[in-house]
């Protein structure tokens, strides 16, 4: 055992307890950090405008400041922290402003403090070290470690570093970490993905990678080209000490079957959940469900029932008044200035003692043409059990209503598949898939039988049709994700025009 793996372990030890110690008083600790975020913030434009000084408890909270998503923000308080002004969402200016493309604002500027800026990192590593601790393994730590990201070159918006999340946090890679990491600072300031994955490849193809880390489809592109160079070896003959994945970004179930393929064989993951809002939880344990929420990390939780959330009044709930296995919008306050911030997520709690989170979709992607409301959860989980059932692989999908189909029957969802395989009996497929939703989605059921809706139908695409989609929108690769539900046919016509 290394120096290394040896002090790994002993601090792993350490930190875990704190952690167990903090989970035991998670609702008072939710209270302080509230109370000290109000008292931090009551001389800022915010804090001022919205009577700081009055906020004794929650309930003042609630009724002083709203529920604001990125639009409610822009006028005048984003708007003045990207023209420069200080003292604006929290004292000072932010250290960066991390950059990403929102569904209906266009390029979002989310500020990071240099007081949340340590909650990034502290909890990508206390992942890892509860990782260790739980299961010996800290032998990944003396090979070498792989993070796909976005570039780290950041540009400047009024005097303050601005760049992608994960180009961000490049800049923080804990030094114990730093001599092991691939790829080069150069290699990883390649702009255009395809060229960045083929340099990628040929710094990694000979190294004695231990950790890959990474969101699920740009890993598996990584992977293709990998087994490409090889000559069709897998994964684990090619890194033949390769023991752990982290992933985050999405969910990880419909992209496992295609990956463990790849590699050759079951692995450890760790699934963190990295916003550009905060680190909001991430996985501590191989033996139970969901992630950890990071309940010490300058971050106030509030949780709003999804069927409430469209209210004039939405209810707003914190740790004490939640319920297990009930879908809520994901509601922030942060030390980075945000205030009851609507980050578009939904979670639902599957453990209070202690408290972990499944992220279950986005409050605004949803499939609703007729008050179905169908959800990602439960596309995801229709998909994946029927894909289970025949050993199918599925690469890609989503789902799209078909409002007026051509044969003027009655109108459906439409689900668009990538796939290497056939399927036998496609209407069958389609059949199953289709029950499983109704298991899950009482209104989809009601509008089946009732025969406003017909059975949902599957299109089969061809390899590479989700990687060509995203290529022509830009976004290929980096922390770039295909939306897997809409409202509309724009995703759907491009697959398939």
């Amino acid at each position: 055992m290394s120096i290394k793996s040896l002090i790994a372990k002993i601090y792993a030890r350490k930190l875990v307890r704190k952690l167990h110690r903090q989970q035991l008083h998670a609702i008072g600790i939710q209270a302080q950090i509230l109370a000290d975020l109000i008292q931090k913030a009551k001389h800022t434009q915010f804090g001022l405008a919205h009577q700081f000084d009055q906020i004794a408890n929650y309930e003042t909270f609630k009724s002083l400041v709203p529920v604001r998503d990125y639009e409610d923000f822009q006028e005048p308080y984003l708007k003045d922290l990207i023209a420069g002004k200080t003292n604006v969402l929290w004292p000072g200016k932010p250290i960066y402003f991390c950059k990403t493309s929102g569904t209906t604002s266009g390029v979002k500027y989310i500020p990071i403090t240099k007081d949340s800026m340590q909650h990034h990192i502290n909890a990508a590593k206390t992942a890892l070290l509860c990782y260790i601790n739980e299961t010996g393994n800290a032998d990944f730590l003396n090979g070498k470690l792989i993070f796909l990201q976005g570039s780290p070159l950041l540009n400047q918006q009024a005097g303050i570093a601005t760049g992608r999340l994960s180009g961000i946090v490049a800049h923080h890679v804990p030094a114990y970490l730093q001599a092991n990491r691939l790829p080069s600072f150069e290699t990883n300031c390649i702009e255009d993905w395809e060229t960045k994955l083929d340099a990628i490849v040929a710094e990694t193809f000979h190294q004695d990678m231990t950790l890959i880390s990474g969101i699920p489809p740009w890993v598996q592109m990584y992977f293709d080209k990998l087994i490409q160079q090889s000559n069709g070896q897998a994964i684990k003959d090619i890194f033949k000490n390769f023991s752990l994945f982290v992933y985050g970004g999405v969910n990880f179930e419909p992209y496992r079957a295609k990956i463990e393929q790849s590699i050759g064989k079951k692995i450890d993951t760790i699934e963190t959940y990295p916003a550009s809002e905060g680190f909001i939880a991430f996985q501590d344990t191989q033996n139970e469900a969901g992630l950890l929420l990071n309940i010490h990390a300058g971050i106030f939780f509030e949780f709003i029932p999804v069927e409430n959330y469209f209210d004039d009044q939405p209810k707003r709930l914190t740790l004490a008044d939640i319920e297990l296995e009930k879908n809520y919008a994901l509601i922030l306050t942060t030390n980075a200035g945000l205030w009851a911030y609507s980050i578009g997520d939904t979670v639902k709690f599957v453990c209070k003692s202690p408290y972990r989170i499944k992220v279950t979709g986005r409050i605004k992607h949803f499939i609703s043409a007729f008050g179905e409301h169908v959800i990602g959860e439960e596309v995801e989980y229709a998909l994946m059990t029927a894909a289970k059932e025949i050993n199918l692989v599925i690469a890609e999908f989503t789902v799209a209503p078909q409002i007026n189909p051509i044969d003027k029957g009655l109108p459906y969802h439409e689900w668009f598949i990538e796939t290497a395989q056939n399927i036998s009996d496609l209407p069958a497929f389609a059949a199953r898939v289709d029950q499983l939703l109704q298991t899950k989605n009482v209104y989809y059921k009601d509008l089946i039988n009732g025969k406003v809706l017909r059975t949902l139908q599957i299109k089969i695409l061809p390899a590479g049709t989700f990687i060509n989609y995203m290529k022509k929108e830009g976004k290929l690769g980096g922390q770039n994700k295909v939306p897997r539900l809409s409202n509309d046919r724009k995703i759907a016509d491009q697959l398939i025009g």
